[in-house]
């Protein structure tokens, strides 16, 4: 009988431990993101506006619209850049996340923006897994560099947008597990997740350069038989497909990249929009929002050169620089540079291996300092700043 006393709160320690560390995760993002929401809680009440207004607001309208009433009767509410109504604009918002959206919202007594916080936290939630996984897959990760790198994604410069009925949060958990199944050279499901990234958002170009690289690479070498063929084959299928079907829809094969220029004045140019852009937000200084976005780009940069300097694994170089090409190559509403940067979340992994170096308190102080930060700068971005991000 003592024997069995003993034994039980043996049994027990070991339980908490177990549940400690699967939910690990979980609690290191929604820790985070909670203290986004209480200084989003406060700074909407200063400038007059509620949590949900300011969470479903700019392009969290469009896919509410479609979640509601599909790419054919969107209400008419929703305008572009130019203040204009075009039904044809729907079609430049991929489907996957108001697809998940409307499913959820079947479910009885749930309603449409419910559903869209639901896939939101969902989404983050199983991000913040695959962001552990990659912080011990890489060489000298750990499970304490996975747990860093969580937070520091959680607490990104705009990672406010994890929290809202944007389509990011889907996009990033696809995205992370496909890197993640690349760098366990899982090619199948690497392939499956990067293609279900490509019916999120466009930024699926950048998996597709990880992924078919890594697969072609190990083609080439004759390494894993027949498994690469299917990644590489695989993982554009979302991606292409919606494109072509966008094609289709408006008559055109570039169709969806007009419906981006003539909404949005979106196209590629190289990065001379940005440079300009850059110049003028630090000449003239009007701007809060546009100076810190600017100094973001920067640091983004940065940390590229630290990836390759700290020797992080080709395909997450690959990915990060990809990101980045495709953010700061291109023209249109400059003030979304800070958030379309958030999926390029590889490029933490350089200050996270510094983090771990240090003592906890240093990790702690860091990781409370951003997380203030990070919370400031995305709810200032939503509630004081007038323009879309």
């Amino acid at each position: 009988m003592s024997a069995i006393t003993t034994a039980r709160p043996e049994a027990s320690s070991a339980t908490s431990r177990q549940v400690a560390y699967l939910t690990a995760p979980a609690l290191v993002f929604l820790g985070v993101r909670a203290i986004g929401l209480v200084v989003l809680a406060w700074m909407a009440a200063r400038n007059g506006r509620s949590i949900t207004t300011a969470l479903t607001s700019w392009d969290g309208h469009w896919f509410l619209g479609l979640a509601q009433g599909g790419y054919g009767a969107a209400g008419r509410d929703l305008v572009d850049a130019h203040f204009q109504h075009d039904q044809s604009n729907l079609l430049a918002f991929f489907p996957g996340f108001p697809a998940l959206t409307s499913l959820i919202a079947h479910v009885p007594g749930v309603t449409l923006v419910d559903a869209a916080f639901a896939v939101t936290v969902l989404s983050g939630l199983a991000c913040s897994y695959g962001v552990v996984r990659l912080g011990e897959s890489v060489p000298g990760g750990s499970r304490r560099l996975g747990l860093v790198l969580a937070a520091l994604f959680a607490a990104s410069p705009m990672a406010v947008v994890l929290s809202m009925t944007y389509s990011e949060a889907l996009f990033c958990a696809f995205a992370v597990w496909s890197l993640v199944f690349t760098l366990e050279r899982r090619w199948a499901w690497a392939g499956v997740f990067c293609a279900l990234s490509g019916l999120v958002r466009p930024t699926a170009a950048a998996v597709i350069v990880a992924v078919g690289l890594a697969a072609v690479i190990a083609i080439v070498r004759r390494e894993d038989g027949w498994r690469p063929w299917v990644g590489a084959l695989v993982a554009p299928v979302g991606l292409v497909g919606y494109l072509a079907w966008v094609g289709v829809r408006t008559g055109s094969w570039d169709g969806w990249f007009q419906v981006q220029q003539r909404g949005w004045g979106s196209q590629f140019d190289g990065g001379i929009a940005t440079f300009k852009f850059a110049l003028d937000a630090l000449a003239s200084g009007r701007s809060v929002l546009e100076v810190l976005t600017v100094g973001l780009c920067v640091v983004a940069i940065a940390l590229v050169v630290l990836c390759i300097r700290r020797r992080v694994p080709w395909p997450l170089i690959a990915y990060g620089i990809a990101v980045l090409i495709m953010d700061l190559g291109s023209n249109g509403l400059m003030n979304s540079k800070a958030r379309l940067m958030l999926p390029a979340f590889v490029l933490l992994i350089p200050v996270g291996m510094a983090l771990v170096r240090r003592l906890r308190s240093t990790q702690w102080l860091t990781l409370v300092t951003v997380s203030v930060m990070s919370a400031w700068f995305g709810a200032y971005a939503i509630t004081a700043w007038p323009y879309a991000i």
